[in-house]
């Protein structure tokens, strides 16, 4: 059974930080593909950024480049995602998916059958 709990959301001023973490059930990390993904409201959910299990390569989204940064620490088994430089429009439920199904271009999991989070709500505003 894959769990997955994601943590570290909050409310942030535009130009601010906050540091979200997903922790996950133990030994998902050597067998499935994991990532962040987010959703505004009336928005499609999209992929944020994730770390490819193959050969540690990261891809983001482009609007977050160079702001966020995702990490994992497999001995905790947890992943991370540093968010920096924090704009209204990156205001929105974040979620961490694990998925045996990989997207061939950016390493990410693919959505669909993905395992997911509950989710924390990530709020930008002055």
């Amino acid at each position: 059974q894959v769990q997955l709990v994601e943590s570290g959301g909050g409310l942030a001023q535009p130009g601010g930080s906050l540091r979200l973490s997903c922790a996950v059930s133990a030994s998902t990390l050597d067998y499935y593909a994991i990532g962040w993904f987010r959703q505004a409201p009336g928005k499609e959910r999209e992929v944020v950024s994730c770390k490819n299990n193959a050969d540690g390569k990261t891809h983001s989204v482009d609007s977050v480049k160079g702001r966020f940064t995702v990490s994992r620490d497999d001995a905790k088994n947890t992943m991370y995602l540093e968010m920096n430089g924090l704009e209204p429009e990156d205001t929105a439920v974040y979620y961490c998916a694990a998925s045996r199904a990989v997207d061939g271009l950016t390493g990410c999991p693919l959505p669909s059958g993905a395992y997911w989070g509950q989710g924390t709500q990530v709020t930008v505003s002055s």
